[in-house]
């Protein structure tokens, strides 16, 4: 069993403090709903200060644009309250949207925003004129447990966030290790391939939210800097490895003999790489670099396939092994924060970052949760039931919070189930416990038999969400005031209401978004292919920039989506295969304006067929089998530059053609795995 430690202790019982300490405020300075400072101190609370200050501050901006929000519609739409449903929709629907969009955890100030409007205004609809004391007075207890918990959370035993960004990118390099190894055997797929390319996906996009909150936790900017230079360099890690692995996997397929100076190089560099971190980085790869250039053939020699293939994987492991001292430099000057940096691996697409969003998919979510307020709304009101307002305030918490979800059907039913939870807890407080004694030392010790628990789990990623859903409901659902005056019924029918919302937005929100992860993927992945499409156009710079970093980015968000397996056509292989040949597109459309004579129409050829092909699968929603002709074109391309490496006198420009075989390469390998060139000896 794996005990609570003692810096779980300490989060939750600073917690605790703080929540104790707004719910006190409150009472001495009698705020009409003191429980709204306990529960928000239980939702901002996070175990690093950084994360805790962050989300607090977002949170008060949310809701203080909900608040205004509130003030400005109700008094004028009181008299329409259909009309005042449908803008609370749009208003919802508009912030939830922002809130996808938004790759960072300012995301919360939206997604606070979207919510609050229904939460601060619906209630007070049968008493239209008290809206601005309402508005205020929620303001004010959302903030005091706002400020309670970042001041608490930053003076006693501050727990910083940049030691926890270092353990995590610490599990990525373990993984990254084990995939480059699988690699370097020339294993393009398999389960613990797969796998392994799914932790690094999903340690690199947890890494990217972390570094938004580290701005916060007192980190210089050269350090902030170098983390957010060393989560792009990750990224790179996993197309650069997987082409490597395609070379490999068609050198043995092959059937061709692999110089043994090339397997000791690969198992020296395997060894290196799973050398501990602790270790100087940059002390052996100069040496690695050394040897590739030693056993890279010379341009007389590069005339077959065998040696062609040779080259070809020398290149990628020369771009592996500067990726690797980069990343561990990188990771020794955050840990040490110091030191200097000179990045081994450049390139003339690194410069730019470029996230991917789903727009169609965003609005569709962003409208999926307006729909379902607008319609519990109207329910709501064609009723009169008196309690409703309270079925639609908790159904749009739910929707809100988990829009951005594939699946948010699943993640509702769970704050369901933490929402009865919460009612059940609260209701044997309110009848059993409460009764012996309301004043503020008992009440503080009958509490801290749940909510210290409860901060235990919170520090505990597995159990984080439920007990910070659990302790916000029962928070929310005890309704504790200054003076007690628990009544059954009215419990009953308020938070029996509040259970009856969330059924109804998880029913409705599953009826209008059946589709799930699979849906997501497949809409990814023919975003890629018109990526794809569009690097065999003619892009700017700054164009080609931003539609690798665009791809880039979305390989990273379609990984974590699928499970591992053993199919080599996987969906994360395929996806990798997908962005590889749009690289090596945009690397042949850029250095086929550098050559003369026939050899650029010869290029153009593969890229116009590249694209056509592209286009297909667009056009038939579904991937399409790669035309063969495809194949005689890349083959012919090269040969033609191989015969150029022959002529006499030789044809100038070599690291250019080099360049270009070595792209027509890739696109073979991506298109064709493993496949043997007919046209090339």
């Amino acid at each position: 069993m794996n005990f609570p430690s003692l810096r779980d202790w300490i989060f939750s019982l600073k917690t605790f403090f703080a929540g104790m300490l707004a719910l006190y405020i409150a009472f001495y300075y009698d705020l009409p709903r003191p429980y709204w400072a306990l529960a928000s101190v239980y939702i901002v609370s996070n175990p690093f200060v950084g994360a805790t200050r962050s989300k607090a501050l977002y949170r008060a901006i949310g809701t203080a644009l909900g608040a205004v929000a509130s003030v400005a519609l109700v008094p004028p739409f009181a008299e329409t309250p259909y009309l005042l449903s449908a803008l609370i929709a749009l208003w919802t629907g508009v912030f939830v949207y922002i809130s996808i969009s938004t790759r960072a955890a300012r995301n919360y100030v939206f997604l606070l925003a979207s919510y609050s409007l229904s939460v601060i205004a619906l209630p007070a609809l049968s008493d239209p004129l008290s809206i601005f004391d309402v508005a205020v007075a929620r303001t004010e207890e959302i903030t005091l447990g706002i400020v309670c918990a970042s001041i608490v959370g930053s003076v006693f035993f501050p727990n910083r966030l940049a030691p926890t960004l270092i353990e995590r990118t610490d599990s990525w390099f373990v993984e990254a290790a084990v995939y480059a190894k699988e690699s370097m055997e020339g294993r393009v797929a398999g389960a613990l391939v797969s796998g392994s390319r799914q932790k690094m996906a999903s340690s690199v996009r947890g890494f990217e939210f972390l570094l938004s909150q580290l701005a916060y936790d007192h980190v210089s900017p050269a350090i902030l800097a170098r983390s957010e230079q060393l989560q792009g360099r990750m990224q790179l890690i996993l197309p650069i490895t997987s082409a490597l692995a395609d070379v490999l996997a068609a050198t043995q397929k092959s059937g061709l003999v692999i110089p043994a100076g090339f397997v000791e190089l690969l198992r020296d560099i395997g060894r290196w790489m799973d050398a501990p971190l602790s270790e100087e980085p940059e002390r052996e790869a100069p040496l690695f670099r050394t040897r590739i250039v030693q056993l890279d053939p010379p341009r007389q020699e590069l005339t077959t396939w065998h040696d062609a293939l040779l080259s070809s994987a020398l290149w990628r492991l020369r771009q592996l092994v500067d990726l690797w001292a980069d990343c561990r430099t990188l990771r020794h000057i955050i840990v040490h924060e110091r030191g200097d940096w000179s990045p081994r691996f450049r390139h003339w697409r690194i410069g730019t970052r470029h996230a991917f969003l789903d727009h169609g998919l965003a609005l569709f979510s962003a409208s999926s949760a307006a729909l379902v307020i607008f319609v519990s709304s109207c329910l709501w009101i064609a009723s009169g039931w008196q309690d409703g307002a309270a079925a639609v305030s908790l159904g749009a918490i739910g929707v809100c919070f988990f829009a951005a979800l594939d699946e948010p059907v699943p993640m509702m039913i769970t704050f369901l189930k933490c929402a009865t939870m919460g009612v059940i807890i609260s209701a044997f407080y309110l009848f059993v416990v409460l009764p012996s004694g309301q004043e503020f030392p008992l009440l503080v010790i009958f509490f801290s038999f749940l909510f210290i628990p409860l901060g235990l789990l919170m520090s505990r990623p597995k159990w984080a969400l439920i007990s910070t859903l659990v302790a916000l409901t029962t928070a929310t659902f005890l309704g504790i005031d200054n003076v007690y005056d628990a009544n059954i019924l009215s419990f009953l029918n308020g938070n029996l209401a509040g259970l009856a919302g969330v059924i109804f937005a998880s029913v409705m929100t599953g009826v209008i978004r059946p589709f799930g992860t699979d849906a997501a993927t497949a809409r990814l992945t023919r975003s890629s292919w018109r990526d794809v499409v569009l690097s065999g156009s003619a892009l700017s710079l700054d164009q080609q920039r931003d539609l690798n970093a665009r791809m880039l980015d979305r390989l990273m968000q379609l990984i974590p989506r699928v499970a591992p397996s053993e199919d080599y056509k996987h969906p994360s292989t395929e996806s990798l295969r997908d962005m590889r040949i749009a690289l090596n597109t945009l690397d042949l459309r850029r250095l086929s304006g550098k050559f003369s004579g026939e050899l650029p129409v010869v290029l153009n050829r593969v890229l116009d067929e590249v694209r056509s092909h592209y286009e297909q699968c667009l056009e038939s929603g579904e991937r399409q089998p790669v035309p063969p002709s495809l194949a005689v074109d890349i083959d012919a391309a090269m040969a033609r530059i191989m015969a150029d490496f022959t002529a006499a006198p030789a044809a100038p420009g070599y690291k250019l053609r080099k360049g270009a075989l070595h792209a027509l390469i890739g696109l073979r390998l991506s298109l064709f795995p493993g496949a043997k060139p007919d046209d090339v000896s």
